[in-house]
């Protein structure tokens, strides 16, 4: 079970080609438009120490892909995160960004195993409620999830990355370093579940923010919220969506 908690104080680089950029532009058919009311989407972190060596380059980025969240508008915003021993957590739904991009400033890595399964169960059980803007409508239209590593049974992770699917909560992730296991996972989590999968480093910082930009609008607002912004990242993930 993931804990809530209210805001407060807790405690050699892949490059992305362009095959990457098309995957994490890739929604597969599963995905579909949302109703009227604010979208719902989760930001997940892995901060395990595996990532401390990297941790101050990554914060930055992720505070920019925070960013984006907050830039797009019409969401409502959960930060997930997993670090030490067993311990998982999540903040509350909040519509402002910016308190949750101050409570993942503060976040410091602790060693342990990763956790991506507790993570997407928590997402399956928040996606099972209904939006309080929009009862008909899910409470979760997207996951976003940044990691290193994988080191759990991938038939589990598979099966509940393709009962998001069925839900209709793709999941995007961003993978930090050259794991190929990782890799490998990540991908298959992105395509049970129509998200899409792309590299997580320095190089590519610019462009991941904007195609995070594409995914909050779609979150928020699906394919009208696309068309009506006629960006480059928009109108690629647009033509993608079928």
């Amino acid at each position: 079970m993931v804990r809530s908690v209210q805001k407060r104080s807790v405690g050699g680089a892949l490059s992305s080609s362009k095959s990457d950029i098309d995957a994490f532009l890739s929604v597969a058919s599963t995905t579909r438009d949302r109703g009227a009311g604010k979208g719902g989407l989760v930001f997940a972190l892995d901060a395990t120490m595996s990532r401390q060596h990297t941790w101050d380059r990554a914060q930055h980025l992720q505070a920019q892909m925070f960013d984006a969240v907050k830039a797009a508008g019409g969401l409502d915003v959960q930060l997930a995160y997993f670090r030490g021993f067993k311990e998982c957590r999540a903040s509350r739904w909040v519509p402002d960004a910016d308190a949750l991009r101050s409570l993942m400033t503060r976040i410091q890595c602790q060693g342990g195993h990763t956790q991506i399964g507790r993570i997407l169960t928590h997402v399956r059980k928040e996606a099972a409620k209904r939006n309080p803007n929009n009862p008909d409508r899910s409470r979760v239209d997207a996951l976003v999830f940044v990691g290193d590593a994988m080191e759990e049974r991938v038939d589990d992770l598979c099966s509940i990355a393709g009962e998001l699917g069925l839900l209709g909560v793709p999941c995007f992730l961003f993978q930090e370093g050259r794991d190929n296991v990782a890799e490998r996972v990540f991908r298959e989590i992105a395509r049970l579940s129509g998200g899409a999968y792309a590299s997580f480093e320095e190089g590519a910082a610019a462009r991941l923010a904007e195609l995070l930009k594409a995914v909050a609008r779609f979150a928020s607002g699906g394919r009208a919220a696309l068309e009506s912004s006629g960006g480059t990242e928009d109108r690629a993930l647009l033509e993608q969506l079928k």
